[in-house]
């Protein structure tokens, strides 16, 4: 993925524009919690605060220094980028204490480009595509259960990701609203079969802020190929999670750092693509 990529209806895919669909997404679809004590908030924003005052303090920042971060924090906002930057750099930090005790599956970051409400494709389903849709034909299937290895039917499953550009539909111009994306049913078994397509890796948007950080601190943008994942039967917590291709160069460095090993699948090629299994296991959501 480059920078900024002309889609087929001609429009350029630029890090603002992708930026700006984010946070308006964002503040759409996650209502803001008013439920957090404030002397919770005291304590955290203080040892944020802290955190900032310390780093100043040893590493003898220069007003210099610290114009250019408030310039760079401002440009942050007027691209859209704050749920790029959050979810890349800090959001699997969270997900990892969110997740500390869980039993079941692994799960990883949302990132910034999930929408809800993706059409109901049955239990073997076919993810909607352009015409001429780039990519290794993919077969994914799998089996959720519970930790105890019952079936759990009617289990939900909400797939999305990107193409072969790196871009998501309903967050780059030019693309079908329901792209690659789906809501997938269990069978009576908990059984599911997609049809898609083999993502690419590719570049978080780097004409923006974010991109600006990446460059200024010799970086790198990418992100190895994936599918994005939410899982959830009734009476069972929920999952969010990535899964990731072996082989991938970014693996090891992937620059949200979202990676695990248990998360890394094992393709088989197949006549015309390549075909994998990977079974979900969740909690219950009274266990104690």
């Amino acid at each position: 993925m480059t920078t900024a990529t002309a889609t087929e209806s001609g429009a350029t895919a630029t890090a603002a524009a992708s930026g700006a669909n984010a946070t308006q997404r964002f503040t759409t679809d996650k209502a803001m919690s008013a439920s957090t004590p404030p002397e919770r908030v005291s304590m955290l924003a203080r040892e944020v605060l802290d955190a900032v005052h310390r780093t100043v303090r040893e590493h003898k920042v220069t007003y210099e220094e610290y114009n250019a971060l408030k310039a760079w924090l401002i440009s942050v906002g007027q691209d859209g980028e704050w749920p790029l930057f959050l979810d890349v750099w800090v959001e699997h930090v969270v997900e990892e204490v969110a997740s500390e005790n869980r039993d079941g599956s692994k799960g990883t970051i949302e990132g910034p480009y999930y929408v809800p409400g993706a059409p109901e494709l049955g239990s073997d389903a076919v993810l909607p595509t352009r015409d001429g849709e780039q990519g290794t034909p993919l077969v994914f299937q799998g089996q959720v259960t519970g930790v105890d290895g019952s079936p759990l039917p009617g289990a939900v499953i909400e797939i999305w990701h990107a193409d072969a550009d790196g871009f998501y539909s309903q967050f780059a111009p030019g693309i079908p609203e329901w792209n690659l994306r789906g809501t997938v049913t269990a069978d009576d078994q908990g059984h599911f079969r997609i049809r898609t397509l083999k993502p690419a890796p590719y570049q978080i948007p780097t004409d923006g802020a974010c991109g600006k950080l990446i460059s200024a601190a010799g970086w790198h943008p990418w992100r190895p190929a994936h599918l994005h994942l939410k899982v959830g039967a009734t009476g069972h917590e929920q999952i969010t999670t990535q899964l990731y291709f072996p082989g991938d160069a970014h693996n090891d460095d992937d620059v949200a750092s979202a990676v695990k090993p248990e998360l890394v699948l094992d393709p088989r090629d197949v006549e015309g693509g390549q075909e994998v299994t990977y079974d979900f296991v969740l909690d219950r959501a009274d266990r104690a």
